[in-house]
């Protein structure tokens, strides 16, 4: 075989390896990537599978005396007890629930409302643009926290976790959109796009389906930072007392450790275990978000780790 026929073959044998590599699950491109991700998905599979599992981890209700006063953590409470004797373990994982939840809300309400005004804005110009354009720039002069507590004012015993998120949602939005507005305004004018319209291809599909994912890699980078900053805001806000004291989470675990002075009493337990919930979700999300243009564009990985794809594929032929 001459060497003309040896490089068509090499050149075959990796389109098709390349082929074998885009077909796999994205967790497991993940794996053959990046192991930073890897660890951020399976950190993050953790907490959310903790928290989902509560009522199978724990027999104790989260409102209600579960022992007495500051026990430490024993087998009957593995993470003791608050000042209130509650039970921090059981607090810690249906607490889980609702920040978690509250974070992944806004985060996606957020990105939601930045991909219609950003898209559209550097989609459809003109007045469109103009308009939306000063929307945003409206929306990036105001801060949320002030906000935040100006609502809180209107609610009896403090906002609601959800009332935090929604307002987070509503507000920090105009980054994203901005950057996809730029974005976007550069994919316009691409040939793939000119060509689409030439041949009449309806607007909205247009952007679904030619524009939207080729900004993949933005919006799901968008989706994990604001997922990261929702929830360490909500957690922030309840542990200064604009949040409702009366819900679950890990933000007014936080709280009532402070207003119980549970380091004061040595009652390191109580304080602890949100913190470092909340550390672990927010390490996960950060490492996830390394490996998002990986899992999204597998182009732009490493030598080391095509080195890393083919030992895989050369393993699964053989």
């Amino acid at each position: 075989m001459n060497q003309i026929d040896t490089a068509k073959l090499e050149t075959a044998l990796n389109l098709k390896n390349k082929q074998k590599f885009a077909r796999l699950p994205a967790p497991l491109r993940m794996f053959l990537l990046d192991s930073k991700g890897a660890i951020g998905l399976l950190m993050l599979l953790a907490i959310l599978l903790m928290s989902l599992s509560a009522p199978l981890l724990s027999d104790y209700d989260p409102q209600r005396r579960a022992g007495g006063s500051h026990e430490p953590p024993s087998a009957e409470h593995i993470l003791g007890t608050t000042r209130m004797g509650k039970d921090v373990f059981t607090q810690l994982v249906y607490g889980g629930r609702t920040s978690l939840l509250v974070g992944f809300t806004a985060s996606l309400l957020s990105v939601a409302i930045a991909i219609v005004i950003g898209v559209s804005a550097g989609y459809f110009g003109g007045v469109v643009d103009e308009l939306l354009t000063f929307l945003t720039n409206v929306m990036l002069v105001i801060p949320g926290l002030p906000l935040i507590i100006v609502m809180a004012s209107f609610f009896d015993g403090g906002a609601s976790p959800f009332v935090i998120g929604v307002v987070f949602a509503i507000t920090g939005w105009a980054w994203s959109a901005r950057v996809l507005r730029t974005q976007t305004l550069t994919l316009k004018n691409k040939e793939f796009i000119t060509a689409a319209e030439l041949i009449g291809e309806r607007k909205w599909r247009i952007v679904l389906i030619q524009i939207f994912p080729n900004m993949l890699s933005l919006t799901v980078g968008g989706f994990v930072l604001g997922t990261i900053y929702a929830i360490l805001a909500e957690a922030g806000l309840e542990f200064i007392g604009i949040g409702d004291p009366s819900a679950v989470t890990w933000g007014t675990m936080l709280y009532w450790a402070q207003s119980n002075q549970a380091i004061s009493f040595g009652a390191w337990w109580e304080l602890v275990p949100p913190a470092v919930a909340i550390m672990w979700t927010g390490a996960a999300l950060t490492l996830i978000n390394f490996s998002v243009d990986q899992i999204t564009n597998p182009q732009l990985a490493s030598q080391k780790n095509q080195s890393k794809i083919r030992r895989f594929l050369k393993g699964a032929s053989a």
